[in-house]
């Protein structure tokens, strides 16, 4: 009989082949013999799925790293383009993690967390920030009290059909409507290339 049989199922399954052999090694040769032939890869173990049918994992779309770099370059250059170039652009992944990052000359420092959470917040709203602002004002709470988040124009969302997957945001312009046209350029820069 193999430890297998002893585990729960989701035990079973998260715990590595080659500790599952080491485990029963120390039992009988027919232990042995037994845990060899159910012991799986873990490879196979990712592959695995549950009961009920539906993958145990997802796939998830994110710009390539040369596609981000093509939207910050896009996206300040229309920022120096319109004598803003004091801004900072930041492209991100639907969490908020920096894929690309342009500081442009003497952009001020709070530039750069404006320009990642403008990103963020068109990413994982799925809608350009300038369209968003109206939902952070009323009493009491509202979404702009959500950490990471800023709802001033400036932040693009990228998408893939009707998913979001990326955000271009844009900080340091003296109008935040003059962010969200860099950072459109910026999205304009590698729509053809989103698949």
């Amino acid at each position: 009989m193999t430890i297998t049989r002893h585990l729960p199922r989701a035990l079973a399954v998260a715990v590595p082949a080659a500790a599952l052999l080491a485990v029963t090694a120390c039992g009988s040769a027919d232990d042995t013999a037994a845990a060899s032939t159910t012991a799986v890869s873990p490879a196979a173990m990712s592959q695995q799925q549950p009961a009920n049918g539906e993958a145990g994992t997802v796939s998830a779309n994110r710009l390539s790293v040369d596609a981000a770099g093509r939207a910050a370059q896009a996206a300040l250059a229309q920022c120096r383009a319109d004598g803003l170039g004091f801004v900072t652009v930041s492209v991100v992944d639907r969490a908020g993690n920096v894929q690309a990052m342009l500081r442009g000359d003497n952009a001020a420092q709070h530039t750069v967390e404006a320009s990642r959470a403008k990103g963020y917040t068109a990413a994982a709203f799925g809608a350009n920030t300038s369209d968003l602002a109206g939902r952070a004002k009323g009493d009491g709470a509202t979404v702009a009290d959500l950490p990471g988040t800023l709802f001033l124009p400036g932040g693009v969302s990228v998408k893939v059909g009707n998913a979001s997957i990326a955000g271009i945001g844009v900080g340091g312009a003296p109008d935040g409507n003059a962010d969200q046209a860099c950072a459109a350029a910026g999205l304009a820069a590698i729509e053809g290339s989103l698949k």
